[in-house]
Parts: structure tokens; C-alpha cells; sequence
């Protein structure tokens, strides 16, 4: 298997950024990333083009995880409280998911966080507290505090 060096023009997932130079095997090189134009051959011109965009890139970034890291300490010491429908023995009639703790994220610091950054093994189906960590960047995270009352005369 022949290794080709190439300059990653997009972010490929468990491959490098854009602006980066790999290696990978020539197939791969030729038959995915140049016809999908993700990366080109590293000749001094692309190096050189291409060290703004990877410049771009780390700004993103460092933006992305500053925006985090003031998101973990405005939520550092909230509880989320949802309301729901609940049986005599605390159990949910529905239950509180990762999207609805997304869109209380929103709703109380309009910042958007995918669902999937929630890490719920399976959604909340009982009242009462509950620890939920939500990943905010790759090395940011939060433990989130969710009550869940019951909704009703009971409450």
C-alpha cells in the first residue's frame, strides 16, 4: 500500500482539519478526498493558500470553546425544573429527553446545543432529581442539575 502526503482543504472526521497535511494511502486519496475536493496534493502554493484557512479555522475554534466555557458558568449553578404528568409512584407519564433539555438551554441563554451533546443514556422517567452531563465543546463539559416535579394538585 503506497502512502500519498496530502493537504487537507476540509475537516475530516478522524483524519485532521482543514490545513492540515496527512498521510493516507493512495487510493483513498485519489478515488475520495480529490474528487470530493477535501484535500489536494501539498505543493507550496496550496500550503500556502491554504495556512490562511487553517488560520480561520483555529479562530473558530478558540471562539467556539470561549463561548463554552462562559455557557458551563452560567449554567453551572442552575437546576432545570421540568412539569410533568406523573402516577402515584413518581413514575412519568411522559418523559423528559435530551430535547427538552436542549430547548430549555435556548429558551434561558439562547444559546443552540445539539441533543446529542446531552449525555442521557435514556430519557428521565421519573420525578424527582436527576445529574445530566452536557459535553458544550470537546473538552467542555457541565453537570446539570434536573428536577422534575409532578404536575397537579399533588405539586
Amino acid at each position: 500500500m503506497a502512502i500519498a502526503k496530502v493537504l487537507l482543504t476540509k475537516t475530516v472526521d478522524a483524519l485532521g482539519h482543514a490545513g492540515e497535511i496527512v498521510d493516507v494511502s493512495e487510493g483513498y486519496a485519489r478515488n475520495y478526498l480529490f474528487p470530493r475536493r477535501l484535500a489536494v496534493e501539498p505543493t507550496p502554493d496550496n500550503v500556502a493558500r491554504h495556512t490562511k484557512a487553517r488560520a480561520v479555522h483555529e479562530t473558530e475554534v478558540e471562539e467556539k470553546r470561549g463561548r463554552a466555557l462562559r455557557l458551563r458558568e452560567r449554567l453551572a449553578d442552575q437546576t432545570l425544573v421540568f412539569l410533568r404528568k406523573a402516577h402515584d409512584d413518581d413514575r412519568l407519564y411522559g418523559s423528559v429527553r435530551a430535547e427538552d433539555i436542549a430547548a430549555w438551554i435556548k429558551a434561558e441563554t439562547g444559546e443552540e446545543l445539539d441533543p446529542e451533546r446531552i449525555e442521557l443514556h435514556r430519557p428521565i422517567e421519573t420525578a424527582g432529581a436527576h445529574s445530566v452531563l452536557v459535553h458544550l465543546h470537546k473538552d467542555v463539559a457541565v453537570e446539570l442539575r434536573v428536577r422534575v416535579d409532578k404536575e397537579g394538585k399533588e405539586a
